[in-house]
């Protein structure tokens, strides 16, 4: 008999946990159970993996009515993975996404916390502000740092406590709508254009600090990361998203005004 973990009591009609992966080998098991120890619904969107891992995910998934397991035939990206995910989520009722990489690196505790904070403000994001451990590469933790302060120049500082990190709590309805009016945020360049754009929608973002681990090769560790190619990527992506700031930095400047005196 296959072994899974026992269901929430509850299933959620609101939020869900979403896990888009793409050969993401022996740890994805492992990271859908305890994502499922802490939440009812979790749904995987298999981004054309070629790995093996889609089969034992389907095993999770027969013995499991609280995991379900989409499937794309080929690989399109991380973001495309997840509008697909969002897509049907929505057709469902569901209102909200948690999503969260098939890695091990997320902590799949803080799911309900996370899911409680959006929970109680709907209309806004919950993004993760990774707390690294000692094993974190520093050419990451340093590189992350440039991307973030352009992501909070380009939000004119709406406090984007971190751009990069993929554990957070999406409202569907607005992320939707971003991602189907651009051909962009498909691949790396998700996480950051989806907090920038949901800026500029008006989606004020909460901070929650989460840690974030990094799994050696020898502990089943893997990363679809390739420096030049990945950050050539986000470098056009920043400068586009530069070109909007500076378009809609009137309003920007306005709404922040506007926010000021209401708290005064």
């Amino acid at each position: 008999m296959t072994e899974h973990p026992p269901p929430q009591a509850t299933p959620s009609t609101s939020h869900l946990v979403l896990i888009p992966c793409y050969n993401p080998g022996r740890t994805v098991v492992d990271t859908v159970r305890q994502a499922r120890q802490q939440w009812n619904p979790v749904w995987v969107v298999v981004d054309g993996s070629t790995d093996g891992s889609t089969a034992r995910l389907r095993e999770l998934a027969a013995d499991d009515p609280g995991l379900q397991v989409l499937e794309l035939p080929v690989n399109q990206g991380k973001g495309a993975a997840v509008l697909e995910g969002i897509r049907r989520a929505q057709a469902q009722g569901f209102t909200h996404a948690l999503t969260m990489d098939a890695d091990g690196q997320h902590p799949a505790a803080l799911i309900p916390a996370f899911m409680a904070a959006s929970q109680r403000a709907a209309g806004a994001m919950v993004l993760g502000k990774p707390v690294f451990g000692p094993e974190a590469p520093a050419l990451r933790v340093n590189g992350r740092k440039v991307s973030n302060g352009w992501a909070n120049l380009e939000t004119l500082w709406m406090g984007v406590g971190d751009s990069l990190y993929g554990f957070r709590v999406y409202p569907i309805a607005p992320l939707r709508r971003i991602m189907e009016g651009t051909r962009f945020m498909r691949r790396f360049d998700f996480d950051p254009e989806a907090v920038v754009r949901l800026c500029w929608a008006g989606v004020r973002p909460i901070n929650i600090d989460a840690p974030v681990r990094y799994l050696s090769a020898e502990e089943g560790g893997v990363s679809h990361f390739k420096y030049l190619r990945d950050n050539a990527l986000l470098t056009g992506m920043h400068t586009r998203l530069f070109l909007g700031f500076v378009l809609r930095l009137p309003l920007l400047i306005a709404r922040r005004l506007r926010q000021a005196g209401q708290r005064t």
